[in-house]
């Protein structure tokens, strides 16, 4: 059963089919989440599983029902979005944040909690903060920072420049599957990343929705991650997982790390949740396992 009391609105969650919607729901289903309010999780179909508090249908194809339950949400999380193909399905992500921000207009919701990427900087020799200018490596950060450029201005939305979720991205992926190749830089050295729980990450966007509704003007863009960054080998070995090592490509990044001090300033992230050991733990309690080749023989 879930701790969250009957009747109480949390957020509407667009986009709750995906992974970290389904890490997010896991986490709820426990009795885990973070707030006090129950979320209102939006997919395009019913799940054979799927949560009762949850309401259906395609945010490109159709308009959002009469669904009083919409109305009464604090704040809206948009999760939805496209990781991978070609510039056309990658333009989704501009596409659905603009009808996530006509849903908030039309129904009074928002804050509107829009998922950006810190694939947006590309390389960056120092912590990437806010105000660098996005230089993407690639077409899903390029995506992104047009979806920013798309968005920008208008009224109730903030991007998120969202690190690594612990459970949700392409490591913790690769060690549900089977045994993890890791980059090796010449320096010996595993690849460095921005992380974040997904419960933490959860505690944040709503501490997030509660300054904006009370008032706070949250800014058009933020980096959300833990404070610092994490090695990739940290957290394989706190996950009791074995790797093979691989020569590090010369596109490959060592380090990405954000400045946090302008989420510090709003909704501060303790530097423990961004540890090797607390990251494996929350992606665990979000429903995570590693394949059973991928653990390392004691």
């Amino acid at each position: 059963m879930s701790g969250v009391p009957d009747g109480a609105s949390g957020p509407l969650v667009l986009g709750a089919g995906g992974r970290l919607g389904r890490a997010w729901r896991a986490i709820h289903a426990a009795g885990l989440w973070p707030g006090a309010g129950a979320p209102l999780w939006q997919m395009r179909r019913a799940a054979g599983n799927g949560p009762g508090d949850a309401v259906h249908w395609d945010l490109l194809a159709d308009n959002a029902p009469p669904d009083p339950r919409i109305d009464r949400a604090a704040g809206l999380i948009v999760l939805a979005g496209a990781t991978a193909g070609n510039d056309e399905a990658l333009a989704l992500n501009t596409r659905l944040a603009e009808v996530a921000l006509r849903l908030a207009r039309e129904r009074g919701l928002g804050p509107v909690l829009l998922m950006s990427s810190a694939a947006v900087y590309g390389q960056s020799p120092a912590p990437a903060r806010e105000e660098d200018t996005p230089r993407p490596l690639n077409a899903y950060g390029a995506a992104k920072a047009a979806m920013e450029r798309a968005v920008a201005g208008g009224p109730g939305g903030t991007c998120l420049r969202l690190a690594n979720v612990a459970g949700c991205d392409m490591l913790f992926g690769a060690a549900a599957r089977g045994p993890v190749r890791l980059d090796r830089f010449p320096d010996g050295a595993a690849p460095r990343r921005a992380y974040v729980g997904p419960w933490t990450l959860a505690r944040t966007l709503l501490r997030l929705i509660e300054l904006g509704k009370g008032g706070v003007a949250l800014p058009d863009v933020l980096n959300l991650a833990a404070p610092g960054t994490v090695g990739m080998d940290a957290l394989l070995s706190a996950a009791g997982c074995r790797w093979d090592w691989t020569p590090a490509p010369a596109t490959a990044l060592p380090a990405l790390a954000l400045d946090t001090a302008r989420l510090e300033a709003l909704a501060p992230i303790p530097p423990e949740a961004g540890t090797a050991e607390a990251l494996v733990a929350e992606a665990r309690r979000a429903g995570w396992l590693p394949a059973a080749t991928s653990l390392a023989q004691g």
